[in-house]
């Protein structure tokens, strides 16, 4: 999955830390990320301080003993890089998840830093704090600390068989059940709500599988997989899905990548390595 990047490591620990001439710098503008695809590596390269003439920027997070750093939107970009949105960056051929996990990670932080330029209780700028990863209104003292959207991802299992959908609109091929958690629910109510209103299915021997963060939707994916209860009948939400079909363990046809969640637990289940609980 993404954050897979053995055997480097990933240190997110804050500390309001100066950028050296040679630490990489990430630029977003208009959602996109300034970087450079490498054929020969497969890997994202993004350029560092020295090629955009300055060091000034917000300090991100460390990959192994690099320290990766945050442009302001309005930097020049420096020549030789090419923008790319986050399904540009999902998309290319790569030998290992670092540099799409830093890409994914740095736009879920850039994300917040662009939504908490403003107090949202007095609408005074706000300031960065030097202690932790937040920002302070000097007014009113307001703390605004990074955004992470708790959803889950759902294998609905029936024998030997799992329910795939299809989203509507956007990412065009085979997925699971998911949804975010409202306010006052357990993982494990979002879990049968999210079922019901997609599907229309009811579910029982709800178990967790593994957790996944998703930065290019701020969320923290929670899997779950569960067997399906009484009636199989899928009934279908045609606003949200636009197929949703029980498919036998060998006929499972997996996402393009490998970065995801929901892929593992698709791959798991056809491979026999997860199933329906036995009573």
């Amino acid at each position: 999955m993404i954050q897979e990047i053995y055997p480097d490591t990933f240190e997110n620990h804050y500390e309001p830390l100066e950028a050296a001439p040679e630490s990489p710098l990430l630029l977003f503008r208009d959602e996109r990320l300034l970087a450079r695809y490498d054929e020969e590596s497969q890997e994202l390269v993004f350029p560092a301080c020295r090629e955009f003439g300055q060091t000034a920027a917000v300090y991100l997070f460390a990959v192994g003993e690099t320290h990766y750093f945050l442009a302001a939107e309005d930097t020049d970009a420096p020549a030789g890089y090419e923008w790319y949105t986050m399904q540009d960056v999902r998309r290319q051929r790569r030998r290992s998840n670092t540099g799409i996990f830093i890409a994914f990670t740095a736009y879920h932080l850039w994300k917040w830093y662009e939504s908490s330029k403003f107090c949202g209780a007095c609408g005074e700028k706000t300031d960065f704090d030097r202690a932790e990863r937040a920002k302070v209104c000097p007014r009113c003292k307001n703390r605004i600390y990074p955004r992470i959207n708790p959803a889950v991802i759902v294998g609905v299992t029936n024998g030997d068989r799992l329910l795939l959908t299809r989203y509507r609109v956007g990412y065009g091929y085979n997925a699971l059940v998911a949804g975010f958690t409202e306010i006052g629910e357990t993982l494990e109510e979002t879990v049968r709500r999210e079922v019901m209103e997609e599907v229309g299915l009811k579910v029982k021997n709800i178990r967790y599988y593994k957790s996944q963060p998703w930065g290019i939707a701020s969320d923290l994916l929670a899997g779950f997989y569960c067997d399906v209860d009484g009636d199989d009948t899928i009934r279908r939400d045609d606003g949200e899905l636009r197929y949703a079909a029980w498919v036998p363990r060998e006929e499972i046809e997996l996402q393009p990548t490998d970065i995801s969640l929901t892929n593992e637990m698709m791959r798991m289940f056809r491979d026999g390595k997860v199933g329906e609980k036995k009573q």
